[in-house]
């Protein structure tokens, strides 16, 4: 018999499609989750996870939760978490909470009994700011854009005057959290990689780049961004989109994220590694609403660019996948264009509660967008 496998958070979006894969592969698969109405509306479990799978309700931040599903279990994806940038910025308490104690409870209880493997959700928002190329053609990483240039308009990053180019960010870029979400984030890694070291359980961070795919919380303003112009497309409403549209994302589908996980799950090879998982192309989100767009028949409903910034948002972001590549024998297998289709497909049976425009009050009162 398979190894018996634990995602935590796994009645979401990614836990449900690595269920799908882990089932396939004659894995066991017991899934921990608090369904928060945020991302699971009825606040019950969904109709799209697996019979097979054994589902357990429960908060990570419970150990005698943690602790009963943790029984028998061979492995572990610590898939739970709260997300969103502009939300964590001012529901700082919740997120750490989630987030950061969260993992500590589930490792104070995986260190009681230990696993095979360890394998956590990381984000490439830990990064900050991508990697950039000045006008010489070196390598840099620019600070932070400053409010005074996001004032002027100023989207773009520069050093000493100059322009500079963003390419792909490998896994040797030091992280510049710029949202309490991407310091969770790393400090969800950065705990499983040292605690899986001290008791000796293999353990893998994998960067997450933007995933999209069936199944996305589409009532959720603080999700996915294609998610987020989905749900505002399904109720006839332009999306909103920031600054200028311009900046450059790595968008994944799900079933690649899925593929990645089972992946570092049976490669010793990604044992104390952390791992960059995209598609290894980036697009423009503003070229990302036309498509999605043209999808959906919605062509007719021009993107708005408001020309506002959110105050823990980064310029340009995509991924260097080369490492994932080489360690684990990676390859992304649905192009934006197959994975576009799958979504359009499935969005036609669904509907969305369109939430944008809350969101955008509730970051400007809070001085959050401006």
């Amino acid at each position: 018999m398979k190894d018996r496998i634990l995602i935590t958070g796994g009645a979401g979006f990614v836990g449900s499609h690595l269920a799908d894969q882990l089932l396939q592969a004659g894995y066991n698969v017991r899934v921990l989750d608090n369904l928060t109405p945020q991302v699971h509306e009825t606040n019950d479990w969904p109709d799209y996870l697996d019979k097979r799978v054994e589902k357990l309700r429960g908060d990570v931040q419970d150990m005698d939760a943690v602790t009963q599903a943790l029984e028998d279990v061979d492995a572990v994806f610590h898939l739970a978490a709260a997300v969103g940038v502009g939300q964590s910025m001012y529901e700082i308490c919740h997120y750490t909470q989630t987030n950061n104690v969260g993992t500590a409870v589930l490792l104070e209880a995986i260190a009681k009994k230990p696993v095979k493997k360890l394998v956590v959700a990381s984000s490439m928002s830990l990064y900050g700011e991508g990697a950039y190329l000045d006008e010489s053609g070196n390598t840099v990483f620019p600070h932070e854009r400053s409010p005074e240039e996001l004032k002027k308009s100023n989207w773009d990053p520069r050093l000493n005057g100059q322009v500079l180019r963003p390419i792909a960010t490998d896994e040797n870029k030091l992280p510049a959290p710029s949202s309490v979400y991407a310091l969770s984030k790393y400090d969800q890694e950065k705990l499983c990689l040292m605690v899986g070291e001290a008791y000796n359980i293999p353990t893998t961070a994998l960067r997450f780049f933007n995933i999209y795919g069936p199944r996305q919380a589409l009532s959720n303003p603080y999700t996915g961004v294609l998610a987020i112009f989905s749900s505002r497309y399904l109720n006839d409403r332009a999306p909103v989109i920031f600054e200028d549209g311009q900046q450059r994302r790595d968008f994944v589908s799900v079933h690649d994220i899925a593929q990645a996980c089972v992946k570092a799950l049976e490669s010793d090879a990604a044992n104390g590694q952390v791992f960059n998982i995209g598609s290894g192309n980036n697009y423009s989100i503003l070229e990302l609403a036309e498509k999605v767009a043209a999808q959906l028949g919605k062509s007719h409903l021009t993107p708005e660019v408001c020309g506002e910034y959110r105050v823990g948002d980064i310029r340009h972001c995509f991924g260097d996948i080369s490492k994932a590549e080489k360690l684990l024998g990676y390859r992304p297998q649905v192009s934006l264009e197959q994975g576009l289709d799958e979504l359009a497909q499935w969005l036609q049976k669904q509907s969305a509660n369109d939430r944008v425009d809350s969101m955008r009050s509730e970051l400007s009162s809070r001085g959050l967008s401006r």
